[in-house]
């Protein structure tokens, strides 16, 4: 999830990881070409900073190397022009897949085109490209939204004054956005009295310098939808320096290990989240790729179901990390989609 960057880099300058598979020879009983091994994959990412994408790289690498494939990682800087040029850097190292991780769809099309008129199996995560070659694998944002905006009604009724933060261009953000509209339409007394967002490398700072502005202007807000958890940290961060946190609640999407920590600590005003695991996603990603190179079926729609979080099940729990909401909630480390009989799933 960032604005329209300024500079495109030269492809022979543009830096990637190499991810070599772990076995030499394939998978017994895949069918062609993963019996033989190294199929070469690209991940481009549009945002790599945060827990949330490490998290989702993770998970990528993870089942690649299950895979034995030879995944490349294009690291994404919030440059649009830049990704174009990973995106063709990728298809003249002869990949037989390409992950797309976020992106603006208006600057992606036509590369992408390029990479299937070569033959290049593509796959998006998050990001709309309008194609119906391309599987589109999503966390079920519609469900996710809903599924927090279903809390706030719980915690709060359904008449108060909102804050609201939302940057407009990204599709889980756009598609989360949809459910709020309809949520503000449904609920005449809930009032959206502000909103703002900002998407960069540095988006919760960005977003904590927005919030204190709007939340010292509209000091009746009570409730902030915050549907990205880099939103959520920066305006829990402004709720802090404004000594407001007791007067506020904030309700978001996405979790990381560091979510959790800032959800659970005494007095936080960041009450609930609503979430896949993002690795879960990432190895999702990775096994809609290698079915669609192997030729088999995969639906256009991928969907990763979602699980709501609140502040009080998480404490209860004793949970503090990843790694342990995975252990306690099992639904949260594993997902049936894009599956087959040949790709190892038991990765985490």
């Amino acid at each position: 999830m960032k604005s329209l960057a300024r500079l495109a880099l030269s492809a022979a300058v543009i830096p990637f990881i190499f991810i070599q598979g772990a076995k030499a020879d394939g998978l017994s009983g895949a069918p062609a070409p993963f019996d033989k091994g190294g199929v070469k994959v690209a991940l481009i990412s549009y945002i790599s900073a945060g827990d949330f994408f490490q998290a989702y790289q993770a998970g990528a690498e993870a089942q690649a190397k299950a895979l034995d494939i030879d995944l490349r990682i294009f690291p994404g800087r919030q440059d649009a022009a830049e990704q174009r040029e990973q995106i063709l850097q990728a298809i003249n190292l002869g990949v037989s897949g390409i992950v797309i991780d976020h992106g603006l769809p208006e600057s992606l099309g036509d590369v992408v085109q390029q990479a299937l008129d070569k033959g290049i199996k593509v796959v998006a995560f998050d990001v709309n490209l309008n194609n119906p070659k391309i599987p589109q694998v999503e966390q079920s944002d519609h469900e996710l939204a809903s599924l927090a905006l279903e809390q706030v009604v719980k915690d709060n009724g359904n008449g108060f004054n909102a804050g609201y933060v939302y940057v407009a261009g990204f599709a889980p953000l756009d598609r989360r956005n949809e459910v709020w509209d309809k949520f503000k339409s449904d609920n005449s007394g809930v009032v959206e009295k502000a909103r703002f967002g900002n998407v960069s490398d540095t988006t919760a700072t960005s977003t904590a310098d927005q919030a204190k502005a709007a939340l010292t202007a509209n000091p009746d807000i009570s409730v902030v939808f915050a549907p990205y958890d880099e939103f959520a940290r920066g305006v829990k961060l402004a709720a802090n320096d404004l000594g407001i946190a007791n007067k506020l609640k904030i309700y978001s999407a996405d979790v990381s290990t560091a979510d959790i920590q800032e959800i659970t600590e005494e007095g936080s005003p960041w009450v609930a989240t609503v979430a896949t695991n993002p690795a879960v996603v990432g190895a999702v990603s990775i096994r809609a790729a290698a079915l669609e190179i192997a030729g088999q079926t995969v639906p256009h729609q991928i969907t990763v179901k979602p699980t709501l979080l609140t502040q009080e099940s998480l404490r209860a729990a004793g949970v503090k990390t990843i790694e342990e909401l995975a252990e306690k909630i099992p639904a949260f480390s594993t997902s049936d989609a894009a599956t087959a009989n040949w790709i190892p799933d038991k990765l985490f």
